[in-house]
């Protein structure tokens, strides 16, 4: 698919998507097209039947005229199965192509981007936007062309029949067309707003879900449904203030509609009375004049699907338009296999609201040497670690990995040597087989079970009814912590990273749990440049050096035994740890 430029114009970037499917919108158009001519010729046809065929009494003709009318209109219902297939799969697949886009763009969006955004949201933006953005991209070529078409055609024929009639609609269609145009950008604005609380409801609903067993353990389910009904009040009063735009629009579009015939009927009136006209002319032009307020009325209720639709891929556009905070520099290049040197060279950094977590900080890591980077919570010691894999970029300095500024590589290149485990471990639903492999989606099943024996959870797997097919629930429900900790570690040893940064993986196990998974990620640090963040010492003092991170910078740097002689914050640290040791 040809890449699209997100900064084009709305209308010429919806277009692009309908081309990468133009064979199916090529069949659409035709079948719309000739639905419009079967439409304009019956009118024709029967006052050529009433002025010629009847009076004449060429009964056959009439007959064989009637004929092909019946098996146009068989034609008409044939190619109105063919518009309703083939253009609803047009526009599922336009649907799937942007829903394609979107999540491969959001794959591409910097981490501060979600910590911005809730879930539901997102979710709401790449499934019921784009749904309604399917019936746009369906129903709207197809609508404006037969509707355009049997307008103009119908107009064209009204005035060969009878111009001085048709000069009155076209008095009257103006008023329709402003009357349209004053209320559509009203009901836009609203439709946009319905838009932004239905997704502030699938973020209460996401939200609720995941939080389920909190709410349980605290018997808060009443609170939730206070909060979600909260959000739902919200989405009804948008709800109906849309609905109030569409039925001032709807309403002013049925009078205009509706007075057409009346209109008709008073003008022809008056044109027969005074001998200017004939009741076949009448009847054929009020023929017309039902053709012509048949696709009025079609436009009439594709508006509110025209709003919905339009709101929608404006909201695809707001995330497709929204840029990578970190992204590849055009001459990046692709690292290699590296040894592990990890540099931090006077490097600041604040996140958006402008307040320093880090300030000048300078950290040398040779290749294969443990650091530890100790500290109160929140001084920025996660954030220090998420600049090398380059989650963030700095705000000033440079990291270095093996020489080479991380600015400078892909980020693929980067973060296949850098393995991450966390506090909080993610486990994607799926069977434990799964989880393993997403260290390295091409591992066989035998590395997949080397990795599990390294991490010592091989015989917990297999002591499981389905063994490395075990089903795991969502976020790995169904395991422990100690084991959902052991399979991100052997997650890690398959990915074989160079350089590996423990992000408190022990701190929310018990004391038991902690030292079985230590003697784990003690195999998994063997030959690796690693980077530990801890909170209990203990687990750090066999460390090469100990980094103290104090306020925005590093305060004391050192082996266990140079800080505690030192005396200083370090030594403070665990002092006070082992008296609440001792207390417990």
């Amino acid at each position: 698919m040809n890449k699209k430029n997100y900064q084009d114009k709305p209308l010429k970037i919806f277009i692009s998507y309908i081309a990468g499917r133009r064979k199916l919108f090529a069949i659409d158009m035709i079948c719309a097209v000739t639905v419009s001519l079967i439409d304009l010729v019956f009118p024709y046809v029967s006052r050529q039947s009433m002025t010629r065929l009847l009076p004449e009494r060429l009964f056959a003709a009439f007959f064989t005229v009637m004929g092909i009318m019946i098996a146009a209109y068989l034609l008409r219902s044939v190619l109105y199965y063919v518009i309703t297939v083939v253009g609803h799969r047009m526009g599922v697949l336009v649907e799937s192509d942007m829903r394609e886009d979107i999540f491969t763009h959001m794959q591409d969006l910097s981490c501060s981007f979600y910590d911005k955004n809730r879930t539901g949201v997102l979710m709401s933006r790449i499934t019921s936007d784009l749904f309604e953005v399917t019936e746009l991209a369906h129903h709207g070529p197809e609508n404006l062309l037969i509707c355009t078409l049997t307008i103009v055609g119908a107009l064209g024929m009204m005035a060969f029949v009878e111009w001085r009639l048709a000069l009155v609609l076209t008095v009257v269609m103006p008023l329709c067309l402003w009357f349209t145009l004053s209320q559509r950008q009203r009901m836009k604005e609203a439709n946009v707003e319905v838009k932004r609380k239905t997704a502030e409801i699938y973020a209460a609903i996401e939200s609720s879900i995941s939080g389920v067993r909190t709410a349980k353990a605290f018997a808060n389910e009443e609170q939730e449904s206070d909060k979600f009904d909260a959000a739902n009040a919200v989405f009804r009063g948008a709800k109906t203030e849309y609905y109030r735009s569409m039925g001032l629009y709807m309403s002013g579009m049925e009078f205009t509609t509706g007075i057409m015939q009346v209109l008709v009927i008073t003008v022809g009136g008056l044109l027969i009375m005074q001998g200017q006209m004939d009741y076949v002319d009448l009847v054929t032009f009020s023929l017309y004049v039902s053709t012509f307020v048949s696709p009025v009325r079609r436009l009439t209720q594709f508006a509110e699907m025209y709003m919905q639709g339009t709101a929608g891929f404006s909201r695809f556009l707001e995330i497709m338009r929204t840029e990578p905070a970190v992204t590849d520099a055009p001459d990046a290049k692709e690292m290699g296999d590296i040894e592990g040197r990890v540099d931090l060279n006077d490097v600041s950094f604040a996140y958006d609201n402008g307040v320093p977590v880090l300030n000048h900080v300078d950290l040398h890591i040779a290749p294969g040497q443990c650091m530890a980077v100790v500290g109160a919570s929140g001084g920025g010691k996660t954030t220090l670690c998420q600049l090398i894999p380059r989650f963030y970029d700095v705000c000033g300095g440079s990291v270095t990995v093996d020489g080479m500024d991380v600015r400078s590589v892909t980020q693929r290149s980067l973060r296949k040597n850098i393995g991450l485990l966390q506090q909080d471990v993610f486990m994607f639903a799926g069977t434990i087989r799964d989880n393993i492999r997403y260290g390295r989606p091409d591992a066989s099943d035998e590395e997949i079970v080397q990795a599990a024996i390294r991490a010592e959870i091989h015989q917990e797997i297999m002591a499981m009814p389905d063994g490395y097919d075990s089903y795991i629930g969502e976020r790995g429900v169904m395991l422990s912590g100690g084991q959902k900790q052991r399979i991100s570690i052997a997650r890690v040893f398959l990915k074989n990273p160079k350089v590996l940064i423990l992000d408190e993986a022990t701190s929310a196990l018990d004391t038991v749990t902690e030292q079985h998974i230590q003697a784990a990620l003690d195999k998994l640090s063997q030959g690796r440049t690693t980077i530990v963040i801890a909170h209990r010492l203990s687990t750090v003092r066999h460390a090469d050096r100990i980094a103290v991170v104090e306020g925005t910078g590093i305060a004391e740097l050192g082996t266990h035994e140079e800080l505690m002689e030192k005396n200083g914050i370090y030594a403070r640290l665990c002092r006070a740890q082992a008296l609440e040791k001792e207390a417990e």
